[in-house]
């Protein structure tokens, strides 16, 4: 009997601090990053930046303000609005208050009232987004809005694969269907 009550006892003390260690991370996912711009070494307004390859635009970067860091290859971004360009034409518009863009592998994060839209009409709001420009994907843990023409989805987390044309809500995902429009 004792024995019996010695394991149940260690079981539950287990639970326990996984479930506090879970609790712990699950805080610290849902901090949203500060980005700063103290210590600057070059300070431009109102930028634009665009890549081509083979004549064609592959993304476009403007921002209100830019902010060098020669010593980390880093730029932060004020007011920030990229746009990228996919292979089957339609192209994807993401925007947010602060942006950092680190040069030597085009990943970005934004910060803030954060925007994601579609030429074909969809749309996307959320509080922080990273972008991972080698895999062209997006992602946020942050709470998320989705809206199309015939959709409403809202989720904890999200994913998206430009170039596979995929969209993953993480969790806590609730969608609500449009009706069709007469005509």
């Amino acid at each position: 009997m004792l024995s019996i009550l010695l394991i149940g006892g260690v079981v539950l003390v287990s639970l326990w601090v996984n479930l506090q260690e879970r609790k712990k991370m699950l805080e610290e996912a849902e901090k949203v990053p500060n980005i700063s711009t103290e210590g600057a070494d070059h300070r431009l307004e109102k930028i634009r930046f665009v890549e081509e390859k083979h004549g064609k635009k592959t993304w476009e970067l403007e921002a209100k303000a830019i902010y060098q860091y020669q010593g980390q290859n880093i730029l932060l971004l004020e007011d920030v609005k990229v746009i990228y360009y996919a292979k089957d034409g339609r192209s994807f518009t993401i925007s947010g208050d602060k942006g950092k863009v680190h040069q030597d592998s085009k990943d970005m994060e934004l910060v803030g009232n954060v925007l994601l839209t579609s030429t074909d009409g969809y749309r996307l709001k959320t509080q922080s987004m990273s972008y991972q420009h080698l895999s062209k994907q997006v992602r946020t843990p942050d709470p998320v809005e989705f809206e199309g023409e015939q959709i409403h989805l809202t989720g904890k987390g999200m994913l998206v694969d430009m170039e596979a044309k995929t969209f993953k809500v993480l969790s806590q995902a609730k969608t609500q269907w449009k009706r069709g429009k007469k005509g």
